[in-house]
């Protein structure tokens, strides 16, 4: 992200919307979801508790607005790390290296959040993340393209595919299990191999 939440609120020509955004992701850094208040977010954006809802009816979908963001800006930043990876295996098998360091990285506290808060986050999924797989299909789509063009794997319907893959990449990020570390590059990659990349195959 190229400016950091206090940057933005400062900035004049910001709306309110984006301001009470911009004063809810810093909540989220600094808080979490449970602990952050509207109330807070509101005096954060510099705003009253009802100029706040006039934009936005409850907590859940101002944070959940927060996350949409979040989720986009760390997906953006990924493209440029993607591109230069061969093979649509190694290249998923990156997503998941950037999703497991995404714990670290102010671009990507949405996928801290799904980890640490799940409960909550799902609450704030119903009114502002529900397009998270969607999304990330989207997000997925041209690089199954890509490896189709190349001969790499046949698909019938590339957006089934796409959601196939958000939906592995999301829970290999994020859900632990018994038999894969996912920490481990090399383990995600075998992995991939093993189980996804056979489901994008031709029949």
């Amino acid at each position: 992200m190229s400016a950091g939440p206090d940057t933005r609120l400062r900035t004049p020509s910001t709306s309110v919307r984006d301001r009470l955004i911009d004063a809810a992701e810093q909540c989220l850094h600094a808080k979490g979801i449970r602990a952050t208040t509207v109330s807070e977010v509101a005096e954060v954006a510099g705003v009253s508790r009802g100029w706040l809802y006039r934009h936005f009816p409850d907590k859940a979908a101002l944070l959940g607005a927060a996350i949409v963001r979040l989720n986009d800006a760390y997906w953006g930043e990924a493209h440029a790390v993607l591109t230069e990876v061969d093979g649509l295996a190694e290249q998923i098998a990156t997503g998941v290296r950037l999703g497991r360091s995404a714990y670290d990285s102010p671009g990507a506290l949405v996928m801290k959040l799904r980890r640490d808060e799940p409960e909550e986050f799902a609450a704030c999924a119903g009114a502002g993340v529900q397009g998270l797989v969607p999304d990330l299909g989207a997000f997925w789509k041209p690089y199954l393209a890509a490896a189709a063009e190349r001969g790499e794997i046949g698909v019938d319907d590339l957006d089934e595919a796409a959601e196939f893959v958000a939906r592995t990449l999301l829970s290999v990020a994020t859900v632990p299990g018994a038999t894969l570390d996912a920490d481990d590059p090399e383990a995600v990659l075998r992995y991939l191999k093993r189980y996804l990349m056979p489901g994008l195959q031709a029949r």
